[in-house]
């Protein structure tokens, strides 16, 4: 769903469990503020919260933020007209927007751990 150029221009999703709302915000360009109005206008976007309310997004919860960032800004959709996109296409929504830069690194990292067996 992502266009390849809007790839491009996002950091890569480091290979970690949870990321703090700052996190999110920096991986998918938007501010935190934004981030919590999504959260009450997809239902698909409920990152877990933890001690002090504090929200713990997953890798999943990072891509779908960037697909509905691509929705609304690049694609030009509104709010409701990206709601109502995702709620159609869910398996569009399922399989992971992975670019290639990504898989470079993984290959590295899997490649220096068989080096160091």
């Amino acid at each position: 769903m992502l266009e390849p150029k809007n790839n491009d221009e996002l950091p890569p999703i480091p290979p970690k469990r949870y990321f703090t709302i700052g996190e999110v915000g920096a991986l998918c360009a938007v501010k935190p503020h934004v981030l919590r109005y999504w959260e009450a206008e997809f239902p698909q976007l409920k990152p877990g919260k933890r001690r002090g309310n504090r929200r713990y997004y997953q890798r999943q919860d990072v891509i779908l933020i960037r697909q509905i960032k691509s929705l609304l800004y690049e694609q030009g959709y509104t709010i409701g007209g990206a709601r109502q996109k995702m709620s159609d296409s869910p398996e569009d929504l399922t399989k992971p927007n992975v670019n290639s830069s990504e898989i470079k690194s993984l290959v590295r990292d899997l490649e220096e751990v068989i080096g160091r067996l």
